[in-house]
C-alpha cells in the first residue's frame, strides 16, 4: 500500500464517506467513482494531482497530508489545519524561534 492510498483511505474513514460520495463529492462521474476511489486505496492506479486536490478539500486536509511518508508529521499537518489563523500565526511564529534556538 502506498503512502498516498493510505492517508487517503484514513481521512475518507475520519470523514465518515464512502468510497462513492467521495468520488461523487470530488467530481468524478456517477458509474465509476467508487470503483475509481478503491483503485486509488488499493494503490492500484494514482490520480493526477487536480483530482488529488479536489480529493483533499472534500476530505478537509491540506494535499501535504496525503503525501508525507511521517506520522508525526501527517498528524501535525491535520491539527495545523484546523487551527484559526491567529493560532497558525502563534504557532508559525514559536516554529520560528525553535529554528532561531538550533542555529
Amino acid at each position: 500500500m502506498s503512502i498516498f492510498s493510505k492517508r487517503l483511505k484514513e481521512a475518507r474513514l475520519r470523514k465518515g464517506i464512502s468510497q462513492e460520495q467521495l468520488g461523487l463529492e470530488a467530481g468524478l462521474d456517477a458509474m465509476s467513482a467508487s470503483a475509481r476511489m478503491n483503485r486509488y486505496e488499493l494503490a492500484k492506479r494514482v490520480p493526477d494531482f487536480s483530482l488529488v486536490e479536489r480529493l483533499a478539500a472534500v476530505l478537509e486536509v491540506q494535499t501535504a497530508y496525503l503525501f508525507t511518508k511521517d506520522d508525526d508529521l501527517a498528524n501535525f499537518i491535520l491539527d495545523f489545519n484546523i487551527l484559526d489563523d491567529t493560532q497558525k500565526n502563534e504557532v508559525a511564529a514559536l516554529l520560528k524561534t525553535f529554528r532561531k534556538d538550533n542555529s
